[in-house]
């Protein structure tokens, strides 16, 4: 794969790159009103989608940083986008153009002070994986061998700037409007420079790593201080398969149901027990060891669930609460979904949309198992996501909705549903972490 020699990383040269890509967008929709001319209206359709999303990845990846970080978190959006941004931003997940070797030994001798092989006997400059906020070599010292994940330069100066570059995007594609929209930004924001903070994510790793070691077939690396800093983690090198890699061939039923118990485990523990949650479960945050064990990585993303939320919320995904019009009525409000400024049409409007959504989405939570590979349940959320973003009357309506910490917390359950249906997991027993 070709490398970077140099990452944009003033204000004026991000936005100048963003705006040259607005340009290729504009010239592509030139050749799509032609296109329609010759070709059918679905066929043109897609050729647009995939020039503008390659278009807009090409531009990203160069960026790297929050820009992409955002290509990541809509490509887990499956029912939203059209599937050619799907496959495009999916692979800001763990395969992007890498740091050259020399900006990568100047990058580490900023963040350390010293050069790489000062401090390991030995150190490959050359990335075996690169995403969106860092990129990952290989070490070794004594005779063990260290996964080394450097940030990229210029990532965490650059989150506000990048989040006001995408703000105007996002506000047109998730329909917000009011003055209290910054929340939500807000939330993005103070995710993102905490996931640029090396010392906080291994102070969080090990916290997971320590209070989640017991649950059966989950693995995680150990990491090393002495050999980080605020730009820099040193763990373990866990040799395995990309989750994605995997799902590609495996047929064992046996082996899907026992990663799928593993993972739904995983993440039940931390949201019931732990109150804090691993919120960026997409597949290149998970390997699949040589002993068929689930290797979890990568703790920069951590949502704390306070309990006015996780209340209500869980609460809401009860049946006998989705069923009660005055109990469900309560929660939204609770919830922020329903407003008191909101007139008769919109809290017929919201009520009617969330009772279809939570319906469905809650199905796992209603029954002690549930099959998570059967396609007719992520076709119906994938129709249902693809009729409210084409919906006219929603866009009519104020789509600011919700507490802040939807964000996450739903971002964390619409990727650990894809990895389940990913993995064709059946049979999950949904309360198992209990028994742990």
């Amino acid at each position: 794969m070709k490398t970077i020699d140099s990452i944009p990383i003033s204000k004026i040269s991000r936005a100048t790159k963003l705006v040259s890509t607005g340009a290729k967008v504009g010239v592509n929709y030139l050749k799509y009103y032609g296109d329609k001319m010759v070709s059918s209206n679905l066929e043109a359709k897609e050729r647009l989608n995939q020039n503008n999303a390659e278009d807009i990845y090409d531009s990203l990846k160069t960026l790297k940083g929050s820009a992409l970080k955002v290509a990541q978190m809509l490509s887990m959006e499956k029912s939203l986008l059209p599937q050619a941004y799907v496959e495009k931003f999916s692979l800001s997940q763990f395969s992007v153009p890498p740091l050259s070797p020399p900006l990568v030994i100047k990058t580490f001798k900023k963040y350390f002070g010293k050069h790489p092989e000062d401090l390991f006997d030995t150190f490959n400059a050359t990335s075996v994986n690169a995403a969106s906020i860092g990129q990952v070599h290989i070490a070794e010292k004594d005779g063990k061998k260290f996964a080394v994940k450097i940030q990229y330069p210029g990532v965490a100066e650059s989150i506000t700037s990048d989040l006001a570059l995408v703000k105007p995007i996002a506000i047109k594609m998730f329909n917000i409007k009011g003055k209290d929209s910054d929340k939500y930004f807000k939330e993005v924001e103070d995710k993102l420079r905490e996931e640029t903070n090396y010392l906080l994510e291994i102070a969080q790793s090990k916290a997971v790593v320590e209070a989640c070691k017991h649950i059966p077939n989950l693995i995680f690396p150990n990491y090393y201080e002495a050999y980080s800093s605020e730009r820099i983690i040193t763990m373990d090198y866990m040799k395995g398969e990309h989750l994605s890699e995997f799902v590609a061939y495996n047929e064992d039923d046996a082996l899907s149901n026992k990663l799928g118990q593993a993972l739904w485990d995983f993440y039940m523990y931390q949201i019931h027990t732990l109150r804090k949650v691993h919120a960026d479960p997409h597949p290149g945050n998970f390997l699949i060891s040589e002993q068929s064990e689930l290797i979890a990585l990568d703790f920069g993303c951590m949502k704390s669930i306070p309990e006015e939320f996780y209340t209500p919320y869980f609460e809401l995904a009860e049946k006998d609460c989705i069923n009660d019009p005055k109990k469900f009525s309560k929660k939204l409000y609770e919830l922020e979904i329903l407003r008191p400024d909101d007139s008769a049409e919109e809290i017929n409007f919201f009520s009617d949309m969330f009772y279809e959504l939570l319906s469905l989405f809650t199905q796992p939570f209603h029954s002690d198992t549930f099959d998570f590979s059967n396609p007719g349940f992520f076709k119906k959320i994938t129709e249902m996501g693809q009729k409210y973003s084409k919906s006219t009357e929603l866009r009519k309506v104020n789509g600011n909705r919700g507490s802040k910490h939807f964000i996450y917390i739903n971002r964390t359950f619409f990727g650990l549903y894809n990895l389940m249906f990913d993995l064709k997991a059946r049979n999950i027993k949904i309360n198992n972490f209990n028994t742990l």
